[in-house]
């Protein structure tokens, strides 16, 4: 899929104006600085050290790299000409082709406002559209409002890893969810 290709326009909660499309070089300071709020705030994610724009220029080249080659498929949210969320769906391989994997972010002044949901409900139409049957994620248990977003678009609960991460000083579990497509 080609860079920078809008998708989707939505109003959201708040009447604010979010744009839906796939990430394009000159998003790299927005997502870079996405990731290092992330961080800031010790939100529920494997990331627990900022980046510096070196490695999130690495980063960058990679996704689209594998964007334009049908690898990944990537979304960011675009308000006000800035990316405050991103989600990517990566495709299965070899025996698990099937399948694919979904993460995503959300900055945290911009959650509770339906973008996350939408942007959940993107990937799940894209993996429809190019024939996967199984979506597949994992989610620290104390993600509350992440776990309850994925339950309400039809993910459930296949496994659990006691104590999978160290955070905040204390062992988290880790949930594995799954989704089966029609």
């Amino acid at each position: 899929m080609k860079s920078g290709r809008i998708l989707e326009t939505l109003s959201v909660k708040d009447g604010r104006t979010v744009v839906l499309r796939t990430p394009k070089w000159e998003d790299l300071d927005d997502l870079l600085e996405l990731i290092n709020s992330l961080v800031e705030e010790k939100a529920d994610i494997i990331v627990d050290e900022k980046l510096s724009r070196e490695q999130e220029a690495e980063w960058l080249s990679s996704v689209l790299l594998r964007l334009e080659n049908n690898q990944i498929f990537f979304l960011v949210a675009e308000v006000d000409r800035k990316v405050v969320a991103s989600s990517d769906l990566h495709l299965g391989r070899g025996s698990e082709k099937h399948s694919g994997a979904v993460g995503i972010a959300v900055q945290s002044s911009f959650r509770d406002l339906g973008i996350g949901t939408w942007m959940m409900r993107t990937i799940v139409k894209e993996a429809q559209r190019i024939g996967l049957k199984v979506l597949v994620l994992s989610v620290f248990a104390t993600n509350k409002r992440a776990i309850h977003v994925y339950e309400k678009l039809g993910f459930v609960q296949t496994g659990l890893v006691p104590k999978k991460h160290f955070k905040k000083g204390k062992y988290v579990d880790e949930i594995a969810m799954a989704k089966l497509l029609e």
